[in-house]
């Protein structure tokens, strides 16, 4: 049997295992499901082996066996997948390594219905690796080109909200170098100090972000302390940062906990401000306090559109900004770099916690942190 014809015959198979292969690249697989693993391994295939069916000049398959051929059906599927996988969360080794299973898979699968192997078989394999090399320079192009255009959107959103809060800095300074009757301007005064924090904020994002890349994780001291006080705090800020905004708590009282009182506090501030940045106004954000056996359970939710299914695979990850059409212009906070939701889960992680997110029209959208007391 010529290998397209078994690739056609037995693709089902081959998918199973393909399936099987992604699903070990967790954490972005293992939310997935069946029909986001596969997406377009069926027709990749399908390509392929039409492909290999089809007659090809010695300039043509050398040009295929270095990712050069002229992009055709096949060049598509194979873009579009390392586009998917980009968003989702797989980094290009794991790409890399989908195309490097599903070449073994098909060779080991056809190879135990192959007799003797001549010329001819030789020629089908050759022609299959041609088009997988093909298919994965494909991939690992649109996925590069998106990585590329993240890291440049991350670049001009820092830039926009940096001037922000310097433009302001820079007028306070010149209001306070004018004092009138003896007395300094306080509301110059006022907002430079807030530019001065929103600043400090995001500076203290990217270099937390740069020690979770550099492998350190960021750092938790826990120390015994009561929960409920400090999430009723942090919402109090919170209702005084938007005192446009509904904001409802249900916090029970004196749930104890071993923490680190200031990275908390921080993960509740990304995630109150996050639900307030995105959710309807015409809807509460609620946040909700209780215990469950050993764990103390921290919710916050809130209502409008909700989070679209591939932004779900990586709403945590760095650099990712997920917009919703209810938030508002003045809402948006200086620091929205796409770094709060990856901070607070490595926090959360930090306390032996986790934290997960469900988002559907009919509940809205609830992130649920779970800590060990």
């Amino acid at each position: 049997m010529r290998l397209s014809q078994f690739i056609k015959d037995n693709i089902e198979l081959i998918l199973v295992e393909w399936e099987m292969f992604a699903r070990t690249m967790i954490p972005p697989a293992e939310t997935m499901s069946v029909a986001e693993l596969r997406d377009h391994a069926h027709e990749i295939l399908l390509a392929i082996a039409g492909e290999m069916e089809s007659s090809q000049s010695e300039e043509e398959r050398e040009a295929k066996s270095k990712g050069l051929a002229e992009p055709g059906i096949k060049a598509t599927f194979a873009a579009v997948h390392g586009t998917l996988r980009q968003r989702v969360g797989f980094d290009l080794s794991q790409l890399g390594a989908e195309y490097r299973a599903l070449r073994a898979s098909v060779l080991r699968l056809w190879m135990t219905h192959v007799g003797t192997v001549d010329a001819a078989v030789l020629e089908e394999v050759v022609r299959f690796n041609e088009g997988i090399d093909q298919g994965l320079a494909e991939a690992m192009l649109t996925y590069s080109e998106h990585m590329a255009s993240s890291r440049d959107t991350f670049l001009a959103v820092l830039g926009h909200d940096l001037r922000s809060p310097l433009g302001a800095l820079n007028s306070c300074v010149h209001l306070l170098g004018h004092v009138v009757d003896g007395k300094p301007n306080e509301r110059a005064l006022r907002i430079a100090k807030q530019s001065i924090a929103s600043i400090s904020e995001m500076i203290t994002d990217l270099l937390e972000y740069t020690r979770t890349r550099l492998g350190r994780g960021i750092e938790v001291t826990p120390q015994h302390g009561d929960f409920s006080l400090l999430c009723e705090h942090a919402f109090d800020q919170v209702c005084a940062a938007y005192p446009l905004r509904k904001l409802e708590a249900d916090i029970a009282p004196a749930v104890a906990l071993d923490m680190d009182a200031a990275r908390m506090r921080q993960v509740l501030s990304n995630l109150l401000n996050n639900a307030v940045q995105h959710g309807d106004p015409a809807f509460p954000v609620m946040l909700a306090v209780h215990v469950q056996g050993q764990d103390a359970i921290l919710t916050v939710k809130n209502r409008g559109t909700p989070i679209p299914a591939d932004s779900m695979q990586v709403i945590f990850n760095p650099l990712v900004q997920v917009v919703s059409k209810e938030s508002e212009p003045h809402e948006r906070p200086a620091t929205s770099l796409g770094l709060g939701l990856f901070i607070a889960r490595e926090i959360v992680k930090g306390h032996g916690g986790t934290i997960t997110v469900s988002s559907s029209a009919e509940e809205g959208t609830s992130f649920v942190v779970r800590l060990p007391r």
